[in-house]
């Protein structure tokens, strides 16, 4: 269920949002029995899934990816990497795996589809997710958009119950200002980067902060990007702190941001 992508990947290039679900996620994905995470759309070739799962490990060392293609010739490339801990479907939307997933990983994916049709992809993909229990919040979805080589990202996180939060990410020697992650806004923002919405606003606001914290720059984009997050905090709801900012990330709670309809 779905459409066939472009399939283009290249190596590390969802190295952020991997990096930011084993700091956030980990936790959940260890308390699990059989955390398993499905890599949804990885592409003409494995590599995105194939560093998941080295990278869900460190954090999780019974983690297992699945990775799922509607492509049939991109699963059958990808079978030669398959490995303890990996293996390979085809498949869409519906997620064809016997387990409901831990994590469900969608990067790059919903780009190709119109505004109208993601809340119904995430509710889908949602309703597959691991329910929640005494012990755990349940699975995450996280999907989002970066460039071709991993510099500028943006995701969203979901549960069971919807959207929580918006997660901005980059490569901070590459940024001229906060506002340069617009073009990789997730599709169910990037159409809504306009006077009067709430994303809008807050990338007006971060590039204002951005500019204030000019001073820091001397010692670095890493000082000024913390300098900028801390300002910002003061009238947005940013859910993390300075060990995630030092990476060049900033979190944002997701009803903030959310489209006005």
């Amino acid at each position: 269920m779905g459409t066939v992508t472009r399939g283009t990947t290249n190596p590390n290039r969802l190295r952020r949002m991997d990096r930011w679900i084993a700091a956030v996620h980990g936790a959940e994905l260890r308390r699990a029995a059989d955390p398993v995470a499905v890599d949804l759309g990885y592409g003409a070739a494995p590599w995105t899934a194939v560093e998941l799962l080295t990278r869900l490990r460190t954090a999780a060392p019974r983690a297992r990816v699945v990775g799922v293609e509607i492509e049939p010739a991109r699963v059958a490339a990808a079978k030669p990497y398959e490995r303890e801990g990996l293996v390979f479907r085809h498949g869409g939307f519906e997620v064809p795996v016997p387990r409901r997933p831990h994590l469900i990983r969608a990067a790059n994916v919903l780009r190709q589809y119109d505004e109208a049709d993601v809340a119904a992809v995430w509710e889908r993909l949602r309703a597959r997710l691991a329910p929640a229990d005494g012990h755990s919040r349940g699975g995450l979805l996280v999907e989002g958009t970066c460039d071709e080589i991993g510099r500028r990202h943006v995701w969203v996180a979901l549960g069971a119950e919807g959207p929580r939060t918006v997660t901005f990410a980059t490569r901070l020697g590459s940024l001229d200002r906060p506002s340069d992650l617009a073009e990789r806004l997730p599709k169910a923002l990037i159409h809504r980067n306009v006077r009067g919405e709430p994303v809008h606003a807050f990338l007006r606001d971060f590039d204002r902060a951005w500019a204030s914290a000019a001073p820091y720059a001397s010692y670095g984009a890493r000082q000024r990007w913390i300098r900028s997050v801390r300002d910002l905090a003061a009238d947005w709801p940013v859910t993390d702190g300075p060990t995630r900012w030092r990476q060049g990330e900033v979190t944002v709670d997701w009803r903030a941001l959310a489209p006005r309809n």
